[in-house]
């Protein structure tokens, strides 16, 4: 008897079958409506999209084309087996650079080697080294009355930051820990519980990063303004697709950019406060969808009550003051490091795309060169080109596969850059000082003070 209806395993077989174009693939492009391509199959993920563990936006920003190198970078093995569902036809269109044959084929190896399975004993030395450096801080405040052991103190909460910093990055990365559960807490307690910032406004931000690495419109760790910009691009006013506003390049703006070369360590020593904000605002403020946020405001309102306490136990305002601001100061160290690796590499504009992920990813990153012994302060983000290529990859692992990285960058005549601590600070600051004098542009003058004519009669 004919239905007029086609039978179930028909249409998946078409499916199966269905070739899809660029032009097509292109149109589905929207949270509504979001196809991607990884190695010549098309999924329709946009059911997938508000349950994806890494967020909307790291899907959204490569919707409607080919996202097979990032998707390798970021995912393991087993979720492979997740797209199968989602599956809807081949890509009629799919290439594969010789950049991302040797690329794809240096992911395998290292699987192969087991590489990103094997994460040493760093995380227990850190955790431990963390935990001395906690201990040591509050019984400095709490133990003595010495003003100067109190100052101590708080330099020291300050690297506990950094170090607690780096861990929390690890485990946002991949899994520190023997499973999830226990993976997850030490994001809790590394993050928002001693250092008072969300892991879940910290993976927003750093998965939109590594997508769309040193793109101005994307990146919003290149999205600075009013204090700083990296690029003359920046005065156009452009749109940041992450905080979904125009970036309104005013004259107030205009003058703090024309002095940020020598506002930037001073703003680095007190920029913590920002990304307390910014956690703050995410999770009581914001409508974005956010994982688990009565545990983020949980593990934040820990901070808040601890550090807070530990300072009041101090015997005066100045002592208390100094406290803070040493904290602060010190761990401003870390915020230094966090520029260092992109302001002064190559930026660009425009919607990422994934068929040069890989190309985008090293000219948008600067390694940090130091001795071995030098590792534990810089928390392996001095492997920047090599983190950004394998985001999963323990970092114990970074430095062994440098050269490897380096080779491949030379074989394909692709930018590797590197600098040392002192070097890269300068590269940071010339950066800084060409867009702040492109600022100052004549045709373009802002009002005029003495404090403003005094720098610019000096150069």
């Amino acid at each position: 008897m004919e239905t007029g209806r086609t039978p179930s395993f028909m249409v998946m077989e078409n499916d199966k079958r269905r070739c899809i174009s660029t032009e097509e693939l292109e149109k589905h492009n929207k949270a509504s409506d979001l196809w991607i391509s990884i190695r010549g199959k098309v999924y329709d993920v946009t059911e997938w999209l508000k349950d994806h563990p890494g967020g909307e936006l790291p899907l959204l920003n490569l919707a409607g084309q080919d996202a097979t190198d990032a998707f390798i970078a970021f995912h393991p093995g087993i979720s492979w087996k997740q797209l199968d569902r989602f599956f809807i036809g081949h890509y009629s269109n799919y290439h594969v650079s010789e950049v991302s044959k040797d690329y794809q084929k240096l992911v395998a190896e290292f699987v192969k080697m087991g590489l990103f399975g094997k994460k040493g004993h760093g995380v227990f030395f850190s955790l431990c080294f963390m935990f001395c450096l906690f201990v040591t801080a509050v019984l400095g405040v709490v133990a003595t009355r010495n003003v100067w052991i109190h100052l101590l103190s708080g330099g020291l909460m300050g690297f506990l930051w950094i170090q607690s910093g780096w861990v929390g990055h690890d485990a946002g990365h991949y899994q520190i820990m023997t499973n999830r559960r226990f993976n997850r807490l030490a994001q809790l307690i590394t993050g928002n519980c001693l250092t008072g910032i969300s892991i879940a406004w910290w993976k927003l931000t750093h998965n939109a990063h590594h997508i769309s690495c040193n793109n101005l419109n994307f990146d919003p760790d290149l999205q600075h303004m009013p204090m700083f910009v990296v690029s003359s691009h920046f005065f156009k006013s452009l749109t940041s697709n992450f905080y979904e506003r125009k970036m309104n390049f005013n004259a107030v703006t205009r003058f703090l950019v024309s002095y940020q070369h020598w506002t930037f360590y001073p703003v680095m020593s007190v920029a913590r406060i920002n990304l307390f904000v910014q956690s703050l605002v995410l999770l009581l403020l914001s409508k974005r969808k956010v994982p688990d946020r009565r545990q983020e405001i949980a593990g934040v309102l820990v901070f808040w009550t601890w550090y807070p306490f530990l300072v009041s136990c101090l015997p005066n305002w100045e002592e208390r003051f100094m406290f803070v601001f040493a904290s602060f100061l010190v761990t401003g160290l870390q915020h230094v490091q966090f520029c260092l690796n992109h302001f002064s590499s190559s930026v660009y504009i425009g919607h990422p795309k994934g068929n040069d992920w890989f190309e985008k990813q090293t000219m948008g990153s600067l390694d940090i060169t130091c001795p071995p012994w030098m590792d534990w302060l810089h928390g392996g983000l001095q492997f920047q080109v090599e983190h950004h290529l394998f985001p999963r990859l323990p970092r114990c692992h970074l430095r062994r596969i440098s050269p490897v990285v380096k080779e491949l960058c030379k074989k394909h005549n692709l930018s590797y850059s590197s600098a040392s601590f002192i070097e890269a600070n300068c590269r940071t600051l010339a950066t800084l000082r060409t867009a702040a004098l492109q600022a100052r542009d004549l045709g373009n003058p802002v009002p005029k003070n003495l404090v403003w004519e005094a720098v610019n009669t000096h150069g």
